[in-house]
């Protein structure tokens, strides 16, 4: 009985107490609930993986399907088994790969569903990776920026939100050992660069980001290159839309957490990405490649 009691405390729970007081909890955006057989079909999770596209994200699933053959049962090609058309979500194994959307309205509503499944299916010992793109600020095109701390707009680590009619102010720590880790994956035939830095998170994709070529934009290139500028001296390496809001949550809960982004121009020599397709996508790969090595790694021990 002890061991057994021992085990169950060692399953991942979300912190809402108001949870147990329901009937049946609807995750409506990803198409599950309560009442389904949560443990069978995701009991066994150990990463959740998530990045913005939904086609990237099968791209992903059906590479690590690829790595982990041989290693996990996982045969078949991944089928989406979102019920919904908001999300698109692919188990591979131990591995769940999921799209969040752009932003972080659309990253905190699927976290608080995902979250919510892991508590459910009685998870443990769960991860979750960021994989995404994003602007580079000093680094090469393709360069595989991994996130030291997530920062927002005033370069805080913090992440602030609306609740109540009061502002919340969290902290944006992410999992050092993962950091290292993640770092340790790239090997000498890499034809990228691997990084560490801090990542500047932001609410908008053009003004908020400096951006010259948005429909508004009321301020000149010279203040533009101020701001960046001021970025890069406050060790800033990348700017994207999600990580205070992913690195905050996962703290909240307390899932150790690590962002994974390649950075597909750099933001100091412009603000349009001149890459060919054909490159562009390579470089997506490249924190798919990463990722896929310290999966392998961890279940290799």
């Amino acid at each position: 009985m002890m061991e057994n009691s021992e085990n169950k405390e060692k399953h991942f729970k979300v912190p809402n107490k108001h949870l147990t007081k329901l009937h049946e909890d609807v995750l409506y955006h990803i198409g599950f609930s309560s009442k389904d057989d949560l443990p069978k079909l995701f009991g066994d999770v150990k990463f959740v993986c998530m990045g913005g596209s939904a086609k990237r994200m099968f791209v992903f699933a059906k590479f690590m399907q690829e790595q982990l053959i041989g290693i996990v049962d996982c045969k078949d090609e991944p089928k989406d088994i979102c019920s919904t058309d908001r999300y698109s979500m692919y188990k591979v194994g131990p591995v769940l790969a999921v799209n969040h959307g752009i932003g972080m309205p659309s990253l905190s509503i699927l976290l608080h569903e995902v979250m919510k499944l892991l508590h459910y299916a009685k998870c443990s010992d769960v991860v979750m990776v960021r994989i995404g793109t994003s602007g580079g600020i000093g680094v090469k095109p393709g360069t595989v920026v991994v996130t030291e701390t997530a920062v927002n707009e005033m370069f805080e680590p913090k992440y602030h939100l609306a609740v109540l009619g009061k502002i919340k102010s969290r902290n944006t720590p992410l999992c050092k050992d993962m950091l290292e880790t993640l770092l340790s994956c790239k090997q000498e035939t890499d034809s990228f660069d691997v990084v560490k830095g801090k990542t500047l998170s932001t609410s908008d994709f053009y003004e908020n980001q400096g951006r010259l070529d948005g429909a508004l934009c009321d301020y000149t290139e010279e203040d533009k290159m101020e701001y960046l500028r001021e970025a890069e001296k406050h060790g800033v390496k990348n700017i994207e839309m999600e990580s205070t809001c992913f690195a905050a949550m996962c703290d909240t809960v307390g899932i150790p957490a690590a962002i994974v982004c390649v950075a597909l121009l750099n933001r100091l020599e412009g603000d349009q990405v001149s890459t060919p397709p054909s490159e562009l996508k390579q470089m997506e790969m490249h924190p798919q490649q990463i990722v896929s090595r310290y999966i392998k790694q961890k279940l290799s021990k």
